[in-house]
C-alpha cells in the first residue's frame, strides 16, 4: 500500500464517495449533497492508495470546543490496516482542544473505543427518518 492523506476537496471523484458508503452499508446521497457536505465541513480527509480512494471522514465543528465526526468509512478490503485510526486521529489533531461527539454504526463501537471514545449515557437524537434509524440499530 501506499497510503497518501489529502486535506480538502480537490479533484475528489465524488461517484466514489458514494460507491464507498453504499458498500460499506452507510447512509448515502446524491453526489452533489455529499460535495456540499464535505465542503461545508471543518475538517475533511480523504485516504488514497495510488490515486484510489479507500476512505474518508470529515468533522463539523466551531474550531473552539466542540465538534462533530461523521462519514468515516473505509472501503472492505481496506478495513483493519490502520487506515479508520489514521482518518480519526488527523481529525482530532487538526481541531485541538474541542470535544468530539459521533454515532457510530451498530458493531463498529469497539473501532472507537480503541481511539478513547467513551459511550454517552445522554445522547440524543432527532432523526429525519426516526423509524428507520431505530430498525437498524442506532436509537432506542
Amino acid at each position: 500500500m501506499n497510503l497518501r492523506l489529502q486535506l480538502d476537496t480537490t479533484n475528489i471523484n465524488w461517484d466514489m464517495v458514494v460507491d464507498i458508503l453504499q458498500k460499506v452499508g452507510m447512509t448515502y446521497h446524491t453526489t452533489e449533497i455529499h460535495k456540499r457536505a464535505f465542503n461545508n465541513s471543518h475538517t475533511i480527509v480523504f485516504m488514497f492508495d495510488e490515486e484510489n480512494l479507500v476512505g474518508f471522514g470529515r468533522a463539523l465543528s466551531d474550531g473552539e470546543y466542540q465538534a462533530a465526526i461523521y462519514d468515516v468509512a473505509i472501503l472492505p478490503n481496506y478495513q483493519g490496516k490502520g487506515i479508520g485510526k489514521m482518518i480519526i486521529q488527523t481529525i482530532v489533531e487538526n481541531i485541538p482542544n474541542c470535544n468530539f461527539i459521533l454515532y457510530a454504526s451498530p458493531g463498529k463501537e469497539k473501532f472507537y473505543e480503541k481511539e478513547n471514545f467513551k459511550r454517552m449515557k445522554t445522547g440524543m437524537a432527532l432523526f429525519i427518518n426516526g423509524e428507520r434509524m431505530q430498525r437498524n440499530g442506532f436509537t432506542e
